[in-house]
């Protein structure tokens, strides 16, 4: 066995070890409270009865995130057409989230998460010595269940990818 697989083996187990839980699709997804850009604590519950594409996403500000978050904001007004409310988390302080929805005019919360409880608990939390999250993404249903997981996205068509996973939802696809 290579070395890659190896380590991609040993972070999956330590996963494990730690109590990371796998989370599949129709389950329902983890509520949290957190705080977004201005301080005001937001709640996974406040969103119910809307599809909600909640992305963890690794630090505000780097090349690929700012290019994930900018395509989400070109693309924002398909997202208000689909009634679908976007939510980006990571680990930077909300005063960094204000500097960055600012900058780029974002039209969507971003969310706090300092202590990383809310990546542990989606499984979005990098172990060891990696201080950011991983970049995945989960579509939740207006009840709160996870219908889609993309466990890994591609930040030039992240927003494309998500509107037509909840266009095919919606179609009953």
């Amino acid at each position: 066995m290579n070395i890659i697989k190896r380590s991609l083996l040993g972070i999956v187990m330590c996963m494990g070890i730690f109590g990371a839980h796998a989370l599949t699709v129709g389950s329902a997804a983890p509520e949290f409270l957190l705080p977004d850009q201005d301080h005001r604590m937001r709640t996974l519950g406040e969103f119910k009865g809307k599809y909600i594409v909640l992305y963890f996403y690794p630090k505000d500000d780097t090349p690929g995130c700012r290019k994930q978050a900018c395509q989400l904001r070109d693309n924002f007004s398909e997202f208000e057409k689909q009634d679908i409310v976007v939510l980006g988390i990571n680990y930077d302080s909300p005063k960094s989230h204000k500097a960055f929805k600012d900058k780029y005019n974002l039209p969507f919360t971003l969310l706090s998460d300092t202590k990383k409880s809310v990546a542990k608990k989606y499984g979005a939390k990098n172990w060891f010595f990696i201080p950011i999250p991983y970049r995945m993404t989960f579509v939740i249903d207006p009840q709160g269940n996870i219908t889609s997981i993309l466990p890994s996205v591609d930040v030039a068509t992240h927003a494309e990818k998500v509107l037509n996973v909840v266009k095919e939802l919606k179609a009953g696809k």
